[in-house]
């Protein structure tokens, strides 16, 4: 469905209601900037999407009879939460008072409204359905989540991914877990060597935000690991086992625990894949797990850029090269490698990034870029990471087509692929079960 026009600029009245604005269209942010968004660039809002009450901030439109841009000073800016499978294009563009709280760690997608329907400028880049919101039950997560809790009484992990992940977060990959299909979580390191500015598991006092989760608590025993993992690897549809994720530290820092827990689910079963999460900063780790049978690798990064990412993820005791060399050892394995990319419109298809982003695929041999929507303040982390400007910008879409047409074998998604898919037809079709 392609537009004729732009959106109008949509206001919160802070009590929970929204209205549209039809004196102004909507711009959308890159960078610093508020700029138009291209009519073709705007999709329906998804399944599973939100609207969010900007406090603080006034929307920034352009003026339908004169074209100037102006602020919407009628009530708060609103953004968008697109859900998982879809990468946006341009951030809500808003001006933001002093006294403006920082925004929590979500994804803030520009938003307007046409004919009665809300609309964002993004794109569905997974066809994968794992995550779509009309595919969970409830009542079948609860009943899951049951049988599981009572076959594996002592299993602090499955106790953990049930009872906190599932059942008070609603996490996706656990609630998967919870109806026996497809990815299966498996955290297994409480600490972390970074400090992510935009941690998801664990924020300094300090700060004046909070963490989305609580973080893992204790060191599971590879035992705890293999008890769960091995019947979901022989008995799930398209199975995965994933170390490494948002309710924890970084995984590698338990990469004996991991070693020795592949090594065992391999002496069981020899279906799936293997996955590990990972900021990437111990290449002699992937190593010894890749010869374990670890099959893939996601390695999460704001940047292609060192100058970008250490701000940002400020690491203890590792650099960027570390990330970079972690995905040239599972490559040199025959591994399927990924990297979880945080979209930052303005940032993330600026000129710069782009040849940066070249570089990393042409070096890695890189298989996947999962294009991930930062959730985060774009004013805090601008500030955080001390960038003014964010020079020349091709737009997110465009970034994405360029990068299709000159790396053709090079997958787009949002999920780590089962290995049915890595080995056959990528493209599956995915039916609800």
């Amino acid at each position: 469905m392609n537009l004729t026009q732009s959106p109008y600029i949509l206001y919160s009245d802070s009590k929970g209601n929204i209205f549209e604005d039809t004196s102004l269209y909507v711009t959308g942010r890159s960078g610093w900037d508020a700029v138009p968004v291209p009519e073709e660039e705007w999709i329906e809002l998804p399944d599973g999407g939100s609207l969010y009450e900007l406090p603080g901030r006034r929307g920034i439109g352009i003026d339908v009879a004169t074209g100037e841009m102006r602020l919407c000073d009628k009530g708060w800016a609103v953004a968008a939460f697109i859900p998982p499978a879809h990468t946006g294009f341009y951030l809500a563009a808003y001006e933001t008072s002093k006294e403006a709280p920082i925004l929590p760690l979500f994804c803030y997608t520009a938003a307007g409204w046409f004919n009665d329907k809300f609309y964002v400028p993004a794109t569905r880049v997974e066809s994968d359905i794992r995550q779509d919101c009309d595919g969970y039950d409830q009542h079948k997560i609860n009943e899951g989540a049951a049988y599981l809790l009572k076959h594996y009484p002592h299993n602090r992990l499955v106790n953990h991914l049930m009872n906190n992940c599932a059942l008070t977060y609603s996490c996706p990959a656990a609630r998967n877990f919870s109806l026996h299909r497809w990815e299966c979580p498996v955290p297994v390191s409480p600490a972390c060597n970074a400090n992510c500015v935009g941690c998801i598991s664990l924020q300094p006092d300090e700060e004046p935000i909070v963490s989305t989760q609580d973080r893992l608590t204790f060191k599971p025993t590879a035992e705890e690991i293999i008890e769960f993992t091995v019947p979901h690897l022989e008995s799930a549809p398209y199975p995965i086992i994933s170390f490494g994720q948002g309710c924890e530290g970084e995984p590698l820092l338990m990469w004996e625990t991991i070693r020795d827990a592949i090594i065992e689910i391999r002496k069981h079963t020899s279906k799936g894949s293997i996955n590990i999460n990972t900021n990437g900063s111990k290449p002699d780790a992937v190593k010894a797990l890749c010869e374990a049978g670890l099959n893939s690798i996601r390695v999460s990064t704001n940047s292609a850029r060192r100058e970008i990412y250490m701000p940002y993820y400020r690491p203890n005791n590792y650099d960027f090269d570390d990330i970079v060399e972690s995905l040239k050892v599972v490559n040199s394995f025959g591994g399927w490698t990924s990297i979880n990319y945080f979209v930052f419109p303005g940032m993330t298809d600026s000129v710069a990034e782009y040849e940066a982003l070249r570089k990393l695929i042409n070096e890695t041999g890189l298989k996947m870029i999962q294009w991930r929507n930062f959730n985060i303040d774009p004013d805090w982390y601008l500030g955080k990471i001390g960038v003014t400007e964010t020079g020349e910008c091709l737009g997110v879409n465009q970034l994405q087509q360029l990068i299709r047409e000159e790396f053709p074998t090079l997958k787009f998604g949002y999920f780590n692929p089962p290995i049915e898919r890595i080995k056959g037809k990528f493209e599956m079709d995915f039916a609800h079960h």
